[in-house]
């Protein structure tokens, strides 16, 4: 798994600054967005109205990052000489291919300019989350990971089962979840002979595959570049009874090629940029990338863990906006477990990024799974699914085993899409923060796994809980001692006399405790006592007050 070098986009980049991105290809650092026939009061203009909604469904409001790149500035620079590539209005900026050094001089000159960046030429790598195959990976007959076959809903997930049961997935299936109406977009290498397979026929028949997009090579995908991106979709979207039961069977899917799998270069960074624009534009809930970036073909290039911060790389730079965008960016921890690089990959060190490790079909940690934490000692990954013995389609239509956290990653990415159509009001990183405190070890992270292996259900039942919270006639509540040993005591205050029920209920959603409680106007106590006998983990308290509901988070020790 190869990666690129860094420096701080718009901060740190001048004319004098070279870095790689391709052989002939540049990108142009612009200052501002002055003059633009853009605004942020007219965002039909650059934004779906699907994006409009999601955020404002999140309430985050419309600002500059949202407003393209000032197209008098692209023409400039296309007047320059040069070819236009992509254009990334989040950094301000668009990639360029010229092989004129007077090209170059020209859009340097330009007054709105702050610098070039240029990349030498360097033989050729691939930074795909490349998956580790062995000789029976490419075999049909089932390995021991196969532990059993469900069908729910009509579905036969055949030995496909095991990495969706694993994080509770089929029981959102069973309850109607399985991602109709979300949109989750990927970032990949390419989609071999995604358009021709069987296992893909549901989502062309039903209209699932909203837009494809290539921005390596400009145009729709062909559908012929790379085997990488047709594996990871059939762990998310594939409909093949028997054999393959996607994670999220019913949403629909935008395919972007931003990854040259033939090479290894800067430019794929911006690229992704540009792809994850493009999807954010369309209205994307969910993104997914099985991809990494660390170490690069070029040594003097390379990332450095102390790059992995959250904020150094311009893929993790990139993933973060999309995040505050209020899409959900689910992407592989990386392949590096065993390596010299060891640690996660960027961009799964975005601290608003969901960083997904691997897990066998036993739910026991990966050796190759990339480590935590980040630089800034931040618990990555954020939680695990199967990626070791992750079964799939292969591009000649059969289906096969196989390692890597490019297939943990989709596998929970679909899941999350599931979950947040369960909870459409909820944001992403309420669903991030519920999937982790779903997770095996939500009380104690560690760097190989996380908060460990989520429960879907569980998560669910978290955010059922906190919909519907109105704090209008319960004020200045507190909780104490959180965590707990035997007992805890609640304090609030209240206007009025008021009839309260109070709920202790474990992620399960089974009640635990249950008490009535007549308040009184001004300050409560209340001490729960004698919960000794239930087991160690999260729970939650629930106030309910006619149709005011107050939910709090209690751990117990």
């Amino acid at each position: 798994m190869k990666n690129i070098s860094l420096f701080i986009i718009g901060l740190l980049l001048s004319t004098s600054l070279l870095a790689q991105i391709a052989p002939d290809k540049y990108y142009v650092q612009f200052t501002d967005k002055d003059n633009s026939p853009y605004s942020i009061q007219n965002p039909e203009a650059y934004l779906s109205q699907r994006a409009i909604d999601r955020r404002a469904t999140q309430n985050i409001p419309i600002d500059i990052k949202d407003l393209p790149v000032n197209p008098q500035y692209l023409q400039a620079v296309k007047d320059a000489g040069a070819t236009i590539l992509n254009p990334t209005k989040w950094l301000n900026g668009v990639s360029i291919q010229t092989s004129d050094p007077s090209v170059i001089n020209a859009i340097e000159s330009l007054p709105f300019v702050q610098g070039i960046v240029k990349s030498p030429v360097n033989p050729g790598g691939s930074s795909v989350e490349k998956p580790f195959f062995s000789q029976e990976t490419f075999s049909r007959v089932s390995s021991n990971n196969n532990i059993g076959t469900k069908a729910f809903m009509g579905f036969d997930y055949g030995p496909s089962f095991n990495q969706i049961n694993m994080l509770k997935g089929d029981q959102m299936h069973e309850l109607g979840y399985t991602g109709e109406g979300m949109i989750i977009a990927m970032l990949d290498a390419g989609y071999n002979n995604a358009n021709t397979l069987p296992v893909f026929d549901s989502l062309w028949n039903n209209g699932q595959i909203l837009a494809t997009r290539d921005f390596v090579d400009g145009g729709e995908i062909t559908f012929n570049k790379h085997y990488h991106g047709t594996m990871v979709l059939s762990t998310m979207g594939g409909h093949y009874p028997g054999e393959v039961i996607g994670t999220a069977p019913y949403a629909s899917y935008v395919l972007l090629r931003t990854e040259d799998g033939g090479s290894e270069y800067i430019i794929e960074e911006y690229n992704w940029v540009s792809g994850a624009e493009y999807a954010d534009s369309l209205g994307a809930d969910v993104l997914n990338t099985s991809l990494g970036y660390g170490e690069f073909d070029d040594p003097s290039h390379n990332h450095t863990y102390e790059d992995m911060d959250g904020n150094t790389t311009p893929i993790t730079i990139g993933a973060d906006i999309a995040a505050s965008r209020g899409m959900a960016v689910v992407t592989s921890a990386g392949n590096s477990g065993t390596s010299a690089w060891y640690y996660i990959t960027a961009p799964a060190d975005g601290d608003s990024v969901y960083s997904i490790g691997a897990v066998n079909w036993e739910g026991n940690y990966a050796a190759f799974s990339g480590h935590g934490p980040t630089y800034d000692e931040r618990v990555k990954p954020n939680v695990v699914a199967q990626g070791e013995g992750a079964y799939f389609a292969n591009t000649d239509g059969s289906f096969i085993y196989g390692n890597g956290t490019s297939f943990s990653s989709p596998i929970l990415a679909g899941m999350v899409a599931c979950l947040w159509q369960a909870s459409p009001d909820m944001n992403n990183m309420d669903l991030l923060n519920a999937i982790q405190a779903s997770a095996t070890r939500a009380n104690d992270p560690d760097d190989n796994v996380g908060y460990g292996i989520p429960d879907f259900m569980a998560a669910h039942n978290i955010l059922t809980f906190i919909i519907g919270d109105n704090t209008e006639l319960l004020t200045d509540i507190a909780l104490y001692p959180n965590p707990f040993s035997t007992s805890f005591e609640l304090s609030f205050r209240t206007e009025i006399n008021l009839e309260n029920r109070l709920i202790l209920t474990d992620m399960t959603g089974r009640n635990v405790f249950e008490q009535n409680y007549n308040s009184i106007q001004g300050m409560n106590h209340l001490k729960i006592t004698d919960l000794q006998d239930i087991p160690s983990g999260i729970y939650f308290l629930r106030l309910e007050t006619g149709n005011t509901i107050k939910t709090l988070k209690l751990i117990k020790q």
